[in-house]
């Protein structure tokens, strides 16, 4: 087996080849409770870990400037009609002046940080241990790789000004409505969500409103947060609206404690 065809895995900024590779993730391990009690002893000291990925991505992206989040599935293949739109999407961004956050991954998000490099912008890839994985995607300029989802998901939420999600699958799902839930609860400034893709999404909302809805579980303000459209020019517009807003307006949940 020639060494580009070797099983591989990012753990952190370590990659793994061979029988090196193991097929569990270090969340995995810090959250599961079975197993010996040496946990006790080794808990302490994943704590200094996990502060060092904070420092790391702090650190990376304090100066990136305007950014937009761009989810969507790895498994969205070269052919599919997202691929090409998620593509547009990083490029129309960073004409904008946005910078472009991925997942770093295949599939939509290698076309968005795609046009986005390729636009001449700043296309971050924020990548996680797996336990099969391909690590970031060529089209990364900047890329952190992450032990721990929650470490990730803070920088995720912490540098993006809104969130563009295009069809994806459970880490998608996950994605967006945490990101809902932060706006609902208000944990971070509003800021805008969009949906690329109507035939997609459309069931997804019907189902919201026609029974979460109905029977009390949201508000209508909650649903109100989500934009559905086909149009990536509409969804760049967005961004740029809710960032020309956020330029006049002083939100006390962003000043230091």
């Amino acid at each position: 087996m020639t060494g580009s065809k070797r099983q591989k895995k990012h753990r952190g900024p370590v990659l793994l080849r061979g029988n090196q590779v193991d097929h569990s993730t270090t969340d995995q391990r810090l959250l599961d409770s079975r197993g010996p009690t040496d946990w006790v002893h080794t808990d302490p000291w994943r704590v200094l870990r996990i502060q060092a990925e904070f420092v790391e991505g702090f650190g990376a992206l304090a100066e990136l400037g305007p950014a937009i989040g761009v989810f969507g599935s790895a498994r969205t293949q070269p052919e599919d009609p997202f691929h090409a739109m998620a593509e547009e999407l990083g490029a129309k961004l960073v004409e904008a002046g946005f910078a472009v956050i991925t997942g770093g991954g295949p599939g939509a998000m290698e076309a968005a940080n795609k046009g986005a490099s390729e636009a001449g912008g700043i296309s971050v890839g924020l990548g996680i241990e797996l336990p099969f994985e391909t690590g970031l995607n060529p089209w990364v300029d900047m890329g952190l790789n992450f032990r721990y989802f929650f470490a990730r998901k803070t920088m995720f939420v912490k540098y993006s000004q809104g969130f563009v999600v295009l069809p994806g699958g459970v880490g998608t799902l996950d994605e967006l409505f945490e990101a809902l839930t932060l706006v609902q609860t208000r944990k971070v400034t509003s800021f805008p969500v969009v949906l690329l893709g109507t035939d997609y999404w459309r069931g997804l909302l019907d189902w919201l409103r026609s029974t979460v809805l109905a029977e009390g579980k949201v508000g209508e303000a909650d649903l109100d947060l989500i934009t559905l459209t086909d149009d990536v020019d509409e969804a760049v517009r967005l961004m740029v609206e809710a960032r020309e807003g956020r330029g006049t307006t002083t939100y006390a949940a962003e000043q230091p404690e």
